[in-house]
Formats: structure tokens, C-alpha cells, sequence
């Protein structure tokens, strides 16, 4: 079922390249439904865009100003299961469980829309399910990009405790604190910054969107660490992106699965917070370029050796 794009949530990119080309539809998967954008054509390769959490969070919440800014894919970015306008049903407690709800729900996404392989973006908890993917259906997934991804052994930071905890007191003050935690500079909006947060706390408010967060937040869960044997059975290509100032998750992560994932690449970028792709937003698109851009070249190459 297709619908026209929804603004009612916030999103911080709102400077972002106009998609013309975005079809919004909620594809219904049996049990559940995913709100999933889409841009481009789907005969070329396929990107799966996976956002990360927080309250308020959506696909274009994370990838609006990127979206469609990388030109020969065909770019599939769902709300995750429990998360913007996709369905919101009892999750499974805890960080593990529910992620691989959410897992399993995507790879039903991808059966519906006729997709065969696929390459993944996460972004922190979008990264963690990007590895849950990579381990159950290796063979349905070319190349990842893991920014600022989770599923480290780490100890939480104060930042993102404060976010898992926000509905303890929840308000535009505690929001426009998490935002801020997010960046490094948030002078690019101005006075905007405000509005938004009000925003954003007011659609956070939601008794699904809150339920859906405490649900996967819930300490009666486990939570998700890949061991080393795990990390080390994933040959993909993997490009791992973080902010050297990420507050949320720190640097340590991403050398700790660069260091196990043996063909993983970690490109550390400075004064960035834990979304590269609003703060560094021309870097990743020229990052993922290249990275993208050497599959295809090699996919290329194996059909037509002459060329």
C-alpha cells in the first residue's frame, strides 16, 4: 500500500537535497507493517539504510540528507519494527531480543520487495542488526558501512544511559539534552535546535513509540555483544565510520570490531559526534562512494572481463 510521505515527525535534516524521487509505502509483511522509502531504481544495486534508536527516531529522522545523494542504487530505508510509522507490536524485552525481531522482520522486507542481495548502512543499533544480518543470511548481503555501530563489549556512557533512561522524565529540555549529546556542534541550526527538540518530545510522546522504547531498553533482556568468533566468521567488506568525539558510543567500539572483523576498514573522523552522516555528511557520501562504488566496479568486471 503506497501513501504519500509523512512530515508529521521532526527530523534535524531538514537542509537536506530534495528527493523528488521518493516513494513512501507501507509494506505489509503478515503480522506486521514497515513504513519503507525508497529512491532510485530497482534493477540497480540496493542499499538497506538502518537507522539507529533513540526516542522520536525514524529512517529520514537519520538518513534524509544522504539519502539521495548517492546516484546509481536503488535505496530502501524502512523504519525499523517499533520505531516511526512501522507497526509497533509487543517486542520481545531487551536489546538482543528485540533486535533480532527487528532482524527477521527486514528480512521479510527484502523477500516482499523482490530484493535478492543487498548492501547494508547502520547506524549505531542499525549497526548491531547490520551484523545479526551479516551472520544469519550472509549470502543476501554484499558490502556494509557500520557508523558508530554497537555490539561491542563496552561499558554504557553517561550519554547514552541518559538516552535509554529519557522517559523517566521525559520533556523538550531532556530531548534538546540528547540532541545535543548526539553532535558535536549544533550551531547549524541556530535557534532552530529548540523548536525541534519540542518537536521531536512531543512525537516521542506517543504511547507506541514509548511503549516500543522501554520494551527493547528493558533491563529484563540481554543485551547484544558479538564475540570474536562470531565477528571473525563475517568475510564481508565492511567499512566502519565513527566520530572521534561520539558521546553515545565511544571510538573504542569500532576498534574493537575492527580489530576482530578481518575485512573491516575503520575510518575515524574528528569533531563528530555520533551522527557522521548529519555532521559529516559530504565525507560519508564520499566515503560510501568509494566503497559502494568498488563492488559495483567488481560486479562489473566478473560479467564482462574485457571491459
Amino acid at each position: 500500500r503506497s501513501r504519500p510521505l509523512s512530515h508529521t515527525h521532526p527530523r534535524l535534516n531538514r537542509e537536506g537535497p530534495l528527493m523528488t524521487q521518493l516513494r513512501t509505502t507501507d509494506v505489509d509483511l503478515g503480522r506486521w507493517m514497515l513504513r519503507t522509502h525508497q529512491v532510485g531504481d530497482p534493477a540497480d544495486p540496493t542499499i538497506l539504510w538502518l537507522h539507529g534508536s533513540g526516542p522520536g527516531v525514524s529512517a529520514l529522522s537519520n538518513w534524509e540528507g544522504v539519502l539521495g545523494r548517492l546516484p546509481g542504487f536503488h535505496h530502501v530505508a524502512p523504519d525499523l519494527l517499533g520505531f516511526g510509522e512501522s507497526s509497533h507490536p509487543d517486542l520481545p524485552l531487551g536489546v538482543a531480543h528485540s533486535a533480532e525481531e527487528r532482524a527477521n522482520a527486514l528480512l521479510q522486507l527484502l523477500d516482499v520487495l523482490g530484493v535478492e542481495r543487498a548492501h547494508l548502512v547502520g547506524n549505531s543499533m542499525g549497526g548491531m542488526i547490520s551484523l545479526l544480518l551479516l551472520i544469519a543470511q550472509p549470502y543476501r548481503f554484499d558490502r556494509a558501512i557500520l557508523m558508530g555501530s554497537g555490539g561491542a563489549p563496552m561499558t554504557p556512557t553517561p550519554d547514552l544511559f541518559a538516552m535509554v533512561k529519557y522517559y523517566d522524565d521525559p520533556s523538550p529540555e531532556a530531548m534538546l539534552s540528547l540532541i545535543r549529546a548526539f553532535m558535536v556542534d549544533t550551531s547549524r541550526y541556530s535557534d532552530a535546535i529548540e523548536q525541534i527538540a519540542a518537536d521531536r518530545a512531543r512525537y516521542a510522546a506517543r504511547a507506541d513509540i514509548r511503549r516500543s522504547h522501554e520494551r527493547t531498553f528493558s533491563p529484563q533482556g540481554p543485551p547484544l555483544v558479538f564475540t570474536p568468533e562470531q565477528l571473525a566468521g563475517i568475510d564481508h567488506q565492511v567499512l566502519l565510520l565513527h566520530g572521534r568525539e561520539d558521546r553515545i558510543i565511544p571510538v573504542a567500539a569500532s576498534h574493537h570490531l575492527a580489530q576482530h572483523l578481518p575485512n573491516a576498514q575503520l575510518h575515524v573522523l574528528p569533531n563528530t559526534g555520533h551522527w557522521v552522516q548529519i555532521e559529516q555528511a559530504d565525507r560519508f557520501v564520499a566515503l560510501a562512494e568509494l566503497f559502494l562504488g568498488e563492488a559495483t566496479s567488481a560486479a562489473r568486471a566478473e560479467q564482462d572481463p574485457a571491459a
